[in-house]
């Protein structure tokens, strides 16, 4: 931690980000922890901020709303290899997505060829598939708050922003602590859609889909290394730990617990 304080003053952001760029380019084990730190980066706030605008939606008194918790739970219960297969025909160059790209005047998306393309297709994999799950958490947390703090609220002529931002966000932060956590555990865990959507292969080249998971199943089923695979494997441990105590240190004030 002194060293990377070090360096940071010395060299500055843009010099410290080019000689991760350079390391990650040069050792398959920090492209692993570069590639999983950008995805749970890129994927956990989309699912969470999605999650709870789906289920902000279906609290309202909305004709269907119990079929539509359904379909939105659908992705979570289904087999991930079933959801990657077809996320892989609409992902291809002559897929649904390219098909309506095509429509409104874009031109394809080479989505699986381009290894820029790699972590966010399987962010967007990963998104569909889970933010149906925490949105009925969501939801659960939503119908335990009592509605005699929105009813005092609009006797004082709070506008909904401010029931949402003052009554709503606060009595649903134990929701959103368990949230943030579970899901940041389970994108540091991400491997059977990068396996199923590049066949076998961590992306469509130069490793751009190695993660730390893909990299120990590499590591102990492929070549046979079982010492690198269970140093690998402590290693995620302990950025996953790391991660969570942070988290939980700066949610600590923030979190309400209703009495």
């Amino acid at each position: 931690m002194i060293v990377f304080y070090i360096a940071f003053y010395f060299l500055g952001v843009p010099e410290i980000i080019r000689f991760l760029n350079l390391a990650k380019e040069q050792s398959l084990f920090i492209k692993a922890i570069w590639n999983t730190i950008y995805y749970v980066l890129l994927s956990t706030p989309l699912t969470i901020i999605l999650a709870l605008l789906i289920a902000l939606l279906l609290r309202r008194n909305l004709m269907g709303k119990t079929f539509f918790r359904t379909v939105y739970f659908i992705p979570f219960v289904t087999s991930v290899v079933a959801i990657s297969l077809v996320w892989q025909w609409i992902f291809n160059d002559n897929g649904l997505l390219n098909y309506f790209l095509t429509q409104v005047g874009f031109s394809k998306i080479p989505w699986l060829k381009d290894q820029i393309f790699t972590i966010p297709t399987v962010a967007i994999i990963s998104i569909w598939k889970m933010v149906g799950y925490y949105a009925i958490i969501f939801l659960a947390g939503l119908q335990n708050i009592d509605k005699s703090y929105y009813e005092a609220a609009e006797v004082d002529g709070a506008t909904p922003f401010q029931k949402f931002r003052f009554i709503t966000l606060p009595l649903l932060s134990p929701t959103t602590f368990f949230i943030i956590i579970v899901a940041m555990i389970g994108a540091f865990k991400v491997f059977d859609e990068i396996f199923i959507l590049y066949v076998g292969m961590p992306g469509p080249y130069n490793n751009s889909g190695m993660t730390m998971v893909y990299y120990i199943y590499d590591m102990f089923y492929v070549q046979q290394r079982m010492g690198n695979a269970s140093a690998a494997a402590y290693v995620l441990f302990a950025i996953i730990l790391l991660f969570t105590v942070i988290q939980m240190r700066a949610s600590r004030s923030r979190i309400y617990y209703e009495s």
